[in-house]
């Protein structure tokens, strides 16, 4: 028992570490030449996305609970702590798009299911394939959880008197925004703790590790490059005025059609490990690209999140012929479909 406990806390651990890693250091947000900023956000992140797993593993609920509480998650940090959702100022973000309720609409369409995909279920899809013996539980006890609650509370708190007092200050959300916010997380994590995959979903035969692979890289450069604007322009898409809702509506049926699709390939206990690790694997690297031509102002910053991106693929590959090796000696590999989380211990 006190080694499954020790090894909880690695686990842990360790997700509270690749978080932060794989959300912005990977996209070149900071440049590797500020990384120590990272010290900033792994109270928020690691310790967010720790409870996050803590919460699915306990309910039950698979992946459809970690992308809900991801994209709570997403709502705390953009919208309650750094407040970018409805700031008019910060980022540039209310220029991208008319504003909507308050919110500016293209950048929120961008955050909540980056944070979702590249906040949460990435990070703990890799620790679970790091430590596959624990992928099935929680990794921590009930006071190890309310700790993590406790610590990601702070690091928003954090990130709300460091951060944004330097590159937004004075801004304040309306109480209303607040309000809002706050709803919309109670309600995406009361969803996302009850909302489990129905048994007998019709299924598709997934494709093979190397084209999900694609999959993902694609979906994730479309969605990124159909949102952000990049290369001088002010708007995504390099559209112009009202011409925004088309790249926006784009991407939002992107999102859909590849949610649709993961659903059905998971169902049918076709998708395995290889499967997950290539589409993450995939969705990471187009990722840095895109930060490549997006996210960096000098050739220093450049070379930076290059070097950052092949130790990253680097560090992949090395986990794909680990997880290879502990598949061919015959270690159990459950599936990662919602329905192989269905069932979770809740001690």
């Amino acid at each position: 028992m006190t080694a499954n406990k020790t090894r909880g806390r690695r686990a842990a651990l360790l997700l509270a570490v690749i978080t932060p890693l794989v959300a912005e250091f990977t996209l070149g947000n900071p440049p590797l030449r500020m990384a120590w900023l990272l010290l900033l956000w792994i109270p928020i992140y690691g310790a967010g996305v720790v409870l996050v797993r803590e919460l699915v593993r306990r309910a039950g609920t698979g992946w459809t609970g970690v992308l809900l509480l991801g994209a709570a998650y997403g709502i705390v940090e953009e919208g309650l702590a750094l407040q970018a959702l409805s700031s008019p100022t910060i980022y540039g973000a209310a220029g991208w798009a008319p504003r909507m309720m308050g919110l500016n609409s293209a950048y929120t369409e961008l955050q909540i299911p980056y944070h979702a995909v590249f906040s949460a279920a990435i990070p703990i899809l890799l620790t679970d394939l790091i430590v596959p013996s624990l992928r099935d539980r929680p990794h921590l006890g009930r006071l190890g959880t309310w700790l993590a609650g406790t610590v990601f509370v702070l690091g928003a708190l954090l990130l709300r008197v460091t951060v944004v007092t330097s590159i937004d200050p004075g801004y304040q959300a309306p109480p209303a925004i607040l309000a809002g916010c706050a709803t919309a997380v109670a309600l995406l994590v009361a969803a996302g703790l009850r909302l489990k995959a129905p048994a007998g979903r019709p299924s598709i035969t997934p494709p093979a590790p190397a084209a999900a692979g694609v999959f993902g890289a694609v979906a994730a450069f479309v969605y990124l490059a159909a949102l952000f604007p990049f290369g001088g322009a002010t708007q995504p898409a390099f559209t112009h005025g009202g011409w925004v809702v088309v790249p926006m509506a784009a991407a939002a049926a992107l999102a859909v059609a590849a949610a649709w699709l993961l659903r059905r390939w998971t169902a049918g206990g076709l998708w395995t490990d290889r499967h997950s690790l290539a589409l993450a694997s995939g969705a990471l690297v187009a990722h840095t690209a895109f930060g490549l031509i997006s996210n960096t102002d000098t050739a220093a910053d450049r070379a930076g999140l290059a070097a950052v991106g092949v130790v990253m693929v680097c560090l992949l590959a090395v986990l794909g012929r680990y997880s290879g090796r502990a598949a061919a000696a015959g270690r159990p590999s459950p599936r990662h479909g919602d329905r192989d989380l269905r069932e979770r211990p809740r001690a």
